[in-house]
This record gives structure tokens, C-alpha cells and sequence, in this order.
């Protein structure tokens, strides 16, 4: 009987051969107790017992892959014996009664070779057929003719397989850019690796390389090493188990495995793209002919095309021409094409390094390979995996495959400032200097590759990269100002009130009143922000930051004054004011759309927590607030609020005026419904990390002052936060929020309403309401108006 419980803890040879052993064992009980079949009339003698059947193993078995908790994929290979049904009972059951998961099947070699001809994945898992027990004859028959089925059916069976992985790939991700990765099916994961075989099985491609053998092997060790850390059959190599899997692993840490498992990823994916490259190009049937010539076209010195790729012309001289490996990428990339791999190897053995400083012809070729946009990310990437990249830019081993430990970002720090540089060429009209929109964006982030704060280690990096390319003097400093300042625009726009002078004061000494560092830090924002995630930027976040951009511009002076943010709207529902005297008066309610939402303008009477009533009832809607104005004239309150439906429904005027009507009355229990909405959502339930209260008094005008919270984010937080201020007896006059993942940074105005400044025992008052608001301990604003 085979311990499968000991499984796990075998290294993986070992746990294939005691898998064999025992299959082997439970073949031969089932055989010599299964009847053996009688002569037939003028036929030939039956054989020995296990004559004319074999047991083989497929998937990661078949492959000796098996994992610690992975299922046996077996076929029982038959010659047609009538008794084989019982055979395979007394074979199957005794693998259930282990405990061990089992996908099986029973075929003739016919009848396998058939599905195989008509099933894409039936087929690749043939493929892998590896004998265990009985008749290797019946098994060898099953190989050769599986591969024999193979190789014919390839023109047809190969585009499905990658139609499949092309899928998988828009489904799962690409395993070297995802912080949580599927081992198995993600693009340039371990099924890569078993497609890269078939492929060349079918002898469309040559066997894959040793490097990519080597990441094939180091992916099977991390899954080996997740599932005995987990106990269970799983691919997913998610955060909390990293740190465990790399400890087993012998790696220093969880970010060293993520970058090992990255950089393996990408290699297989590469390997797979250019072999997937090999594969289309000897499917297109093309009219035969005796003397068929190959067009070249010339694309730059040194440079042709040749069918769908950019070859060495027969004059180029790689080892003495530094420009040639720039030359020849930006050349693929403007023509949306690819070097050869054939090419790009004799450019990583021949190519000489560059002169410093950059010629200005190679400045040139690198800056028409940034423009390219989307086409020079393939490029790139293929210098990249040469190695020509690093050999060019030194730095960007620093920063190649680093992981990204932020919910916004969706990509690895290389792969990300590729993709920047990539949006960027989409913005290079809005700029005066293009290219050094080009290459700031290529290098905002490559401090990440050093120890310390990214911004302030990516000044001193990129000024020695920007005077090795070449740029002069006032061109590294405006690229080193680029890096200083890539986060002040987003920053500002998203966590300060946009029409407070102060806030445009802040901007306009930043950039040392620069109008063209203002032009190049709007284009990188918005490349930073494409490249980074849809919730990094957002339409409203990219109206936030034009809208401060021309707040700038017009204090500079070359540009209009622009409107306010945030503009009451007419109302399109009035309740009418009750009966009863001394109750609320008349609620009205308008909403408009605008850039990714709507704006909701409620006015009312005005009272000690009106803001956070109105901020409860939006949150009971679904409604989340992006940026709110407050605004009071003779006793009535003016909220203009920037709003986001969570599910898509956009707001209901009609519902709306009456819940605020409600509220203000007392007869909505805002914090009790709010209360019920957070159980009803399990990721607001976790109490995070203790906030963060800082005051701003340097942005803070007159008797204003500036509070900001972060704090993790949950339903009713912002309703939480204003009635704790009111509370402490302030009112709130603008509010930005902004989520960081999981956090929530909420920035809030306040005044004392006498008019004086702030004092210390206020702002304490605030904070410890502040905190308790946080935890879920704020107080009810129905009752401050009685105070």
C-alpha cells in the first residue's frame, strides 16, 4: 500500500519512481487476477498475462513532474481483450482507496491516436506518454504512432494550441509581470514550456534552448516547494504564500523569489514568442517555385527587411559600427517589426559598447526607438533578453523584473517604464521637447533599484545616465527635475483643494515657475499613470491634474484662468420643507455627469454636521466621493460632491433628497445602516493599520487649517471622519479622497467657526476623534445639531 501522505516530503524523482513501483504493483495484482482470454478457433495462442497491455503515464507523471499533490493522469493501453474493463477496475479503485486524485481512461492505440487527432490538448498530453507497467511494446506502438499523428495533424492542431495560450495569456496574465502568478497557465509558465516541446515535436522548431530549460526547471521547483508549504494541489503562487516558498527555496526573501520567478517567466514567454513566429511563417503556403527569390528592403544603414523581420545587410560590420544595435531597433520598431534572432545574436556577440557620450547619431536611433509607442516594447524586450539593454544602460539590471509591492501597480519596474515611454509617444505633440519627455519617462522610476526613497536615489541616477547619452548640461537638469518632481502633479491634484492659491503657490515654486518643466511633468504624469493601472488613472484623476496643470499655467501667465473644479449644479429635485415648525426646511438635490461619475450638489439649511449626513447618505447609495466643496450663505449650506457609483448605478436625485431629508430629521439611522453596510462587505471588516493624521500648516490660508488622514479604507469612512471633526467643533469646507489599494488618503479643510486659528488643544481633540472614527467610533451627526 503506498503512503501518499509521505509524498509530498520526497524530492521528485523519488516521488515518480515510488509512484511507478506502486502503479507497477497494482498492474501486475490486477493482471494475475483477471482471466486470461482462450484460444480461439485457428488463432494464435494467447500470450503471457500481461501481453498486449500496458499501463502509461501521462501529464506531469508521464513527463516525471509530479508535484506533491498532484493527480496521476493514467491510460490503460489495450489490444482489444475483452476482460480489459475489470482489468481497469482492479487497477483504478485501489489508487481511490489511497487517497490520490486520478484522471483516467482506457483505449486501444487506435482509439487514443484518434482523439488525439481531433483533441488539441488530448494530443499534448499523448505526447508525454511515458511506459509504467505491461507490454512496452503496446506502449512503444502508442508513442510512434501519437507522434506520427502529431506531426501530420500539426497544420491544424498548432494554431489551436496557440489560440489556447493566447487565451490563457488574456486571462491570466503574463507570469513575469504579475505580482500573484499562476505557475502553470499564465503566459511563460510551465505550460510553456511543455508547448515548446510539442512544437517541436512536430518539427516546426528546433528543441528549446538550455536557458529555457533551466526556467522550466526552477518553476516546477517554486510549485513543488508552494504545495508542500500549502498542502494542497494549487499554482497559485499568491502573497502569503511567497515568503514561506522562497525560505524553502533557500532564496533571501519573497521579492528575490518574485524577481527569480519574473525573470524565468519572461524567458520561457520570449522563447515562445519567437518560436510561435517560426511556426506561422511555415503554415503560410506559399506558390512554389524553382528559383524563389527573398525581397530585401533597405531600412537603415547596415539594415533590411526580409520577409517579416529586420535583418544585417550583407555590408554591415557589427563590430565596428556602435550605433548599429539602436539603429537597427528603432528600424524594426518604426517598420512594426522584429529582428531576427539570428541577428540579434550576432549583435550580442560583435556589438561594440558605446562611446561616452553618446554620439549624437546613437542619441538620435534610441529616441526614434522610444517614439515608436507600442511597437518598441516587443524591441526593447528583445534587447533586453540579449542583453543588449543592460549592456547600453547599465542601471536597468537594477531595476530588471524588480517586483512592485503596490495593489496599483500591474507591472514589474522595467516592464512599467517601458510601458511609460510607450503612453509617452502618444503625448510628444503636447511637449516642446519631446525627447525629453521620451527619456524621463523611460527613467522616472529607476531609483527603485537602489536602497532609500526612489525619488531621491533616481536624481543622482539619472543625471550620470542623461550626461553618458549625451544631453547637455540644461537638459540633464531638466531630466533630473522630471525624476524630482514625477510625483508632485498627481499628488497635488488628488489630495489639495485645486482653487486655493496656496495650492498653486506650492506647484509654481516647486518647478521654479518653469512653464516647459510644467508642459513635460503634465506629459509624464499622464504616461506614469497609463503605464501604471486604470485605478492609478482614472478620467477623473487625469481631469484633476489638467485642471491644476491650467491653475499653474495661469499664474505663470500663459494661460487663461480656468473655472473651479467643482460648480454647483441647478437642482432637479426639491423636497418640500415639513409642516412641522422647527424641523429641517426644503432639501434640493442636482446631479450632473462629468469625467468618470457624476457631480451631486445637495443644499439644505446649515447645521453642525450637515457635511457628514450628506457624505452618509451618499455612501448608504453606493456613491463614492472623489473631491467635495461646502459652501454657506445666509444659514444655507451649498455641498458640491465629485461621486463614483461602486456598482454602476448612477445616482437617483429623487433618492437622494429624501435620504438627506431623513437624516437630517432623524429618522435614518445613518449609523446603523452604515454599520450593517460594512458587515455586508468582508473586506471592510479588517481593522488595518493605525492611521496616519498629519497637519499641513504651511498650506493651510488665514485661519484655515489642512488635516490629512490615511487610513484603511471601509464603507462610511468619510461620513466617519467629517462628524468626528464636527465633533471636535470644526467645520469642513473641501475634502479630496483619494484610495491607495486597501488605504484611503483623505485630505479635509477646517476652520473654527469663530473665526479664530486653530489651537494645539483642537487639533488634539481632532485627532483623538479622528482615530476613534477610524475604528468605528465616531458620533452620531443627527445629534450634533442639537448641541
Amino acid at each position: 500500500m503506498l503512503d501518499h501522505s509521505a509524498l509530498p516530503a520526497l524530492p521528485r524523482a523519488e516521488r515518480v519512481r515510488a509512484v511507478d513501483d506502486w502503479l507497477s504493483g497494482l498492474l501486475a495484482d490486477a493482471l494475475s487476477g483477471t482471466p486470461r482470454p482462450s484460444r480461439r478457433r485457428g488463432g494464435p495462442p494467447p500470450g503471457p498475462a500481461g501481453a498486449g497491455v500496458a499501463l502509461v503515464a501521462v501529464g506531469s507523471l508521464g513527463r516525471r513532474e509530479l508535484p506533491p499533490h498532484g493527480d496521476l493522469d493514467l491510460v490503460l493501453v489495450h489490444d482489444g481483450r475483452p476482460e480489459v474493463a475489470a482489468l481497469a477496475d482492479a487497477l483504478w479503485y485501489p489508487v481511490w482507496d489511497a487517497g490520490l486524485r486520478l484522471d483516467h481512461s482506457v483505449r486501444t492505440v487506435a482509439e487514443a491516436v484518434s482523439v488525439a487527432g481531433d483533441d488539441v490538448k488530448a494530443g499534448l498530453g499523448l505526447l508525454d506518454a511515458r511506459h509504467v507497467a505491461g507490454d512496452p511494446e503496446v506502449t512503444a506502438a502508442l508513442r510512434t504512432a501519437t507522434l506520427g499523428s502529431w506531426r501530420q495533424h500539426a497544420g491544424r492542431l498548432l494554431p489551436q494550441l496557440r489560440d489556447i495560450r493566447r487565451s490563457r495569456s488574456r486571462q491570466l496574465g503574463e507570469l513575469g509581470f504579475l505580482l500573484e502568478p499562476d505557475l502553470k497557465e499564465a503566459y511563460g509558465g510551465l505550460r510553456e514550456g511543455q508547448v515548446l516541446r510539442a512544437v517541436a515535436a512536430a518539427q516546426l522548431a528546433d528543441e528549446p534552448p538550455a536557458d529555457a530549460g533551466e526556467a522550466y526547471a526552477f518553476l516546477l521547483d517554486v510549485r513543488d516547494a508552494l504545495q508542500r508549504s500549502t498542502g494542497r494541489a494549487t499554482d497559485a503562487l499568491v502573497r502569503q504564500e511567497q515568503r514561506p516558498v522562497a525560505d524553502e527555496l533557500g532564496l533571501a526573501d519573497d521579492d528575490v523569489l518574485l524577481r527569480r520567478v519574473s525573470l524565468a517567466g519572461r524567458r520561457l514567454a520570449f522563447v515562445a514568442d519567437e518560436t510561435w513566429r517560426r511556426v506561422d511563417a511555415s503554415l503560410v503556403r506559399r506558390p512554389r517555385s524553382r528559383y524563389r527569390r527573398v525581397r530585401r528592403e533597405p531600412l537603415a544603414e547596415g539594415l533590411v527587411r526580409q520577409g517579416d523581420e529586420v535583418v544585417l545587410a550583407r555590408d554591415a560590420r557589427p563590430a565596428a559600427d556602435p550605433g548599429l544595435v539602436l539603429r537597427g531597433a528603432a528600424a524594426a520598431a518604426r517598420a512594426d517589426l522584429l529582428l531576427s534572432p539570428y541577428t540579434l545574436k550576432v549583435l550580442a556577440v560583435h556589438a561594440p559598447p558605446l562611446p561616452e557620450p553618446w554620439p549624437p547619431e546613437v542619441r538620435w536611433s534610441f529616441l526614434r526607438l522610444l517614439a515608436s509607442g507600442r511597437s518598441a516594447v516587443p524591441v526593447l524586450e528583445q534587447l533586453d533578453q540579449e542583453g543588449l539593454l543592460s549592456r547600453m544602460l547599465p542601471e536597468w539590471d537594477r531595476v530588471r523584473s524588480l517586483p512592485q509591492r503596490h495593489p496599483w501597480h500591474r507591472f514589474t519596474v522595467d516592464r512599467h517604464l517601458v510601458e511609460a515611454a510607450a503612453a509617452a509617444a502618444e503625448l510628444t505633440r503636447d511637449v516642446d521637447r519631446p525627447d525629453l519627455l521620451l527619456v524621463g519617462a523611460l527613467l522616472h522610476d529607476i531609483g527603485k533599484g537602489w536602497p532609500g526613497d526612489h525619488t531621491e536615489v533616481g536624481v543622482i541616477v539619472v543625471a550620470e545616465m542623461a550626461a553618458r547619452m549625451g544631453f547637455s548640461e540644461p537638459d540633464v537638469a531638466t531630466l533630473v527635475a522630471m525624476v524630482r518632481h514625477h510625483l508632485l502633479l498627481p499628488d497635488v491634484a488628488t489630495r489639495r483643494d485645486l482653487d486655493d492659491p496656496l495650492t498653486v503657490d506650492r506647484v509654481v515654486e516647486a518647478i521654479g515657475g518653469d512653464a516647459a518643466l510644467l508642459q513635460l511633468l503634465h506629459g509624464l504624469a499622464q504616461a506614469d499613470g497609463a503605464a501604471t493601472s486604470s485605478s492609478a488613472w482614472s478620467p477623473w484623476k487625469a481631469h484633476l491634474v489638467a485642471a491644476l496643470v491650467a491653475r499653474v499655467a495661469a499664474r505663470l501667465g500663459s494661460a487663461p484662468l480656468p473655472e473651479p473644479v467643482l460648480e454647483p449644479t441647478q437642482p432637479q429635485v426639491t423636497t418640500p420643507a415639513p409642516s412641522v415648525p422647527g424641523q429641517t426646511g426644503p432639501v434640493t438635490v442636482g446631479v450632473e455627469d462629468v469625467l468618470d461619475g457624476q457631480q451631486v450638489t445637495i443644499g439644505a439649511a446649515d447645521r453642525p454636521g450637515l457635511f457628514s449626513l450628506c457624505a452618509g447618505v451618499l455612501a448608504l447609495n453606493q456613491l463614492d466621493v472623489r473631491a467635495a466643496r461646502v459652501s454657506v450663505q445666509d444659514g444655507h449650506g451649498t455641498l458640491v460632491f465629485a461621486v463614483r457609483p461602486r456598482f454602476g448605478r448612477p445616482p437617483v436625485p429623487e433618492i437622494l433628497a429624501d435620504g438627506v431629508r431623513a437624516a437630517l430629521e432623524g429618522t435614518l439611522p445613518l449609523g446603523e445602516r452604515l454599520r450593517q453596510r460594512e458587515r455586508d462587505y468582508s473586506q471592510d471588516r479588517s481593522p488595518g493599520r493605525p492611521p496616519r493624521i498629519s497637519w499641513f500648516d504651511a498650506e493651510a490660508t488665514g485661519t484655515t487649517g489642512l488635516v490629512e488622514v490615511r487610513a484603511t479604507d471601509r464603507a462610511g469612512l468619510l461620513h466617519r471622519l467629517t462628524a468626528a471633526l464636527a465633533d471636535a467643533g470644526l467645520d469642513v469646507s473641501s475634502a479630496t479622497v483619494e484610495t491607495l489599494g486597501a488605504d484611503a488618503v483623505d485630505a479635509f479643510y477646517v476652520s473654527d467657526p469663530s473665526g479664530t486659528p486653530i489651537d494645539p488643544d483642537q487639533r488634539e481633540r481632532a485627532e483623538r476623534a479622528l482615530v476613534a472614527a477610524v475604528r468605528g467610533d465616531a458620533p452620531d451627526p443627527a445629534a450634533l445639531g442639537e448641541r
